[in-house]
């Protein structure tokens, strides 16, 4: 049976991707954040069995994906995706869906509101053409369970600790548990070492005596991380930003940056390493209200 001619990009715009098997595609739902519902769950296994084979696909950016849907009705398919309160998601060279780990509303550990952070990044720049694939990821804290590192822009959750004298036991233990030996003991005092520090809230989160205080909580940034063929690690941009709004500003000029200087099929990251990490650092935060 010969097939229709597909337009291909058109069609991964909007999440649908033809599999090994032309005839059939793959929808992409959009969750942001991985978040949904227990009832909506309920709808997407309806669309699963009613236009595909039953199966649902759990991608690695917290997304559902339903195959083997036939060619002939994706278009009612896609229209029971919106019924139920869904949103299609994208492939090809834009912004990708934005992840986020639970944060500071489940995780002890988590510094920020990742979530309401990802529904705004998502609310703004979900779509959005790019030379390459982009992809953004917000973690709560360095512990990095959402790999912002191997993202295109990452969003790191940090506290800046501060130590006070008077509530300190000098029991050690903070030395013990810094993971990167960021603070060490000189004569009666105990001495942070910025330059080391990776503003994970360990010291602050175990110190019995609350001699470890949250002088500054903040964010983040990391940019060019990719996995694929050629990985790379996310660099760091700056040093801990306090202000949220300056996060967002920096975002809206690092997709501008790539937008303008990378090339076509070129990952950020690779774009970076081409230009140069410091001129593209220094370009990005030139004029940057918030240093």
């Amino acid at each position: 049976m010969s097939l229709p001619e597909f337009d291909l990009a058109a069609l991964k715009k909007v999440g649908t991707i033809q599999q090994r098997q032309p005839e059939y595609f793959v929808l992409r739902l959009r969750l942001v954040g991985g978040d949904t519902h227990a009832e909506t769950l309920q709808k997407v296994a309806k669309i699963a069995g009613q236009y595909g084979r039953g199966e649902v696909h759990l991608s690695t950016r917290q997304g559902i994906e339903i195959p083997f849907v036939h060619y002939t009705r994706i278009a009612e398919a896609r229209q029971a995706v919106e019924a139920a309160g869904l949103k299609m998601g994208a492939c090809g060279p834009r912004v990708r869906v934005i992840i986020a780990c639970p944060g500071e509303q489940v995780c002890k550990w988590g510094i920020i509101d990742t979530k309401s952070i990802a529904k705004k990044l998502d609310a703004e720049h979900f779509g959005t053409e790019t030379p390459h694939k982009f992809k953004l990821a917000v973690t709560g804290c360095p512990h990095n369970c959402a790999k912002a590192t191997e993202n295109d822009i990452g969003i790191m959750g940090g506290i800046r600790p501060e130590w006070r004298a008077e509530n300190c036991t000098s029991c050690g233990l903070c030395v013990s548990v810094c993971p990167t030996q960021a603070i060490t003991k000189e004569d009666t005092k105990y001495v942070l070492d910025e330059t080391k520090c990776i503003y994970c809230a360990i010291c602050t989160s175990l110190c019995p005596q609350d001699a470890w205080l949250k002088k500054d909580i903040g964010y983040l940034l990391t940019i060019g991380g990719t996995q694929g063929k050629k990985p790379r690690l996310g660099s760091k941009l700056t040093g801990l930003l306090t202000s949220l709004d300056t996060v967002y500003e920096l975002i809206r000029k690092i997709i501008a940056y790539y937008q303008k200087h990378g090339r076509k099929k070129e990952r950020f990251g690779h774009a970076l390493d081409r230009i140069g990490l410091e001129q593209a650092r220094e370009e990005i935060l030139n004029g940057l209200h918030d240093q």
